[in-house]
């Protein structure tokens, strides 16, 4: 059989996702693997259609598919999303269908779900038969038990070819709105005072709803607001995942292009920052995943820390919750105060009006409260793992952030708290007595959990 593997990584076959494909490569000899570098080559394929058409040939000829991935910003990098665009621009959607696949990814398990969803997402659309995904750390294939897994998941793949197995669709076909929106009202201008206000979007075409709910935006904030569309600033390339910037925070482009200057001025700088853009496919533009991929120099370091986010979208969210979760998640890390999401989904031009002015609102208001919201399982989650492996096996290369983490204190292991720790260790020998264990679990243990807790509100004052 012959099996494509469509490469996502930006490196190409000097990358860690490829080592597995390698290792898969060698265990099954007897079939052909053929390995395609398309986010190493994407300004090619997208500049040379009969490049892209070669690659298109090759998945035609093949019997199945491997969409082999690093994962960055919990999803493909933009390189590959881009590809995955020009599927559609192209026509080239009927040559997938029937095809078998599978997603294979490497990572350190951040919102790596996420990543394997939306490669599911786009199987399903493109009508191809989905078999799994594997998702590995870095470093798996140092484990037998890892290695032996791998070989098992090549092995579901290349059977369900053999025995033209049945495959499930997870995803359902995206519905889209005809709606127009037309703004309905005219809101007086809100006090913007001192805040740095920046607005940014991959379009803003007035011809489109995205385009007349930025401007909406723009009429409440008043003139301070600042609307930086991405496609006038210049961007070589997406993130190389050369990891350069990891000792200094230096990236490789430097002033080869203007996203650093851009990035520090407009996004770091910014108290409160709108981002707005359309869904295309199942995820936002490739030119908005370039700008996270690039936004990376700064690595693992909490830069959005006490900003206030919200997002104009344009397109069904609501049918897209790993799309919604991966713009929480991702910013709640970065520590920033995620407020809202406002769509043109409610089709409703007046509702639309309403729920722009609140968040404009909003945005100003815990600005100028210094209210930040509290983060959820996302961003608690995905700031423990960033923690853990920072401290530990990624502290090189990234020097930049091991120092950044001991400064801001960001190594908060439960180990140091000593005063729980010897708490727990008395109660636990306390709890081995059977008359000691009775009264703590059956009459005590509820009151014990909120006596602290009383004792703040007993002490709270209105007037404060």
């Amino acid at each position: 059989m012959k099996i494509v593997i469509l490469n996502g990584s930006p490196k190409g076959n000097v990358s860690v996702t490829m080592q597995y494909v390698h290792f898969i490569q060698k265990k099954n000899e007897q079939h052909e693997f053929k390995i395609l570098n398309i986010s190493q080559r994407i300004k090619a394929i997208e500049k040379n259609k009969p490049l892209f058409d070669e690659i298109i040939d090759e998945i035609q000829s093949a019997d199945g598919v491997l969409w082999a991935f690093p994962v960055y910003f919990l999803l493909v990098p933009s390189g590959y999303k881009r590809f995955i665009e020009l599927i559609w621009e192209r026509g080239a959607i009927t040559i997938f269908q029937g095809k078998y696949c599978a997603s294979l990814s490497t990572s350190i398990h951040f919102f790596d779900h996420i990543a394997h969803n939306y490669i599911n997402g786009i199987c399903d659309d493109l009508k191809m038969k989905y078999v799994e995904g594997f998702s590995a750390d870095m470093y798996d294939l140092m484990q037998e038990k890892q290695r032996k897994q791998l070989i098992l998941f090549a092995k579901h793949l290349l059977g369900a070819i053999e025995k033209n197995s049945a495959t499930p669709t997870y995803y359902q076909p995206l519905v889209q709105n005809s709606f127009k929106y037309v703004p309905q009202k005219t809101y007086n201008r809100v006090d913007v005072g001192d805040k740095k206000i920046s607005i940014i979007t991959d379009s803003t075409d007035r011809d489109t709803n995205l385009g007349q709910m930025i401007h909406q935006m723009n009429r409440i904030f008043g003139e301070k607001v600042e609307i930086i569309d991405l496609n006038e600033i210049t961007i070589m390339n997406g993130c190389l995942g050369c990891i350069q910037c990891g000792y200094d925070n230096s990236c490789i482009y430097g002033k080869k292009d203007d996203f650093i200057d851009f990035f520090n001025a407009k996004v770091k700088d910014a108290d409160i920052l709108v981002f707005a853009g359309s869904i295309r496919d199942r995820y936002l533009s490739s030119r908005w995943k370039m700008f996270l991929d690039r936004s990376f120099f700064h690595n693992h370091k909490p830069i959005m820390a006490n900003k206030q986010l919200g997002f104009i979208i344009s397109g069904p969210l609501c049918q897209l919750p790993d799309l919604k979760q991966a713009l929480q998640g991702f910013y709640e890390v970065q520590q920033a105060s995620v407020i809202n999401f406002v769509t043109d989904e409610y089709a409703d031009s007046e509702k639309i009006d309403i729920l722009l002015h609140n968040l404009a609102n909003q945005l100003l208001e815990y600005a100028e409260e210094g209210y930040t919201k509290p983060v959820s399982f996302l961003g608690l989650g995905g700031k423990k793992i960033f923690r853990d492996n920072i401290y530990g096996r990624l502290r090189f290369p990234f020097i930049a952030d091991h120092k950044a983490y001991k400064e801001n204190g960001l190594y908060d292991f439960p180990q140091k708290e000593y005063k729980n720790r010897i708490i727990n260790t008395l109660m636990i020998v306390m709890s081995k007595i059977p008359q000691v264990r009775k009264e703590i679990y059956s009459k005590r243990m509820k009151t014990e959990m909120i006596k602290p807790l009383q004792e703040i509100v007993k002490k709270a004052n209105a007037r404060q």
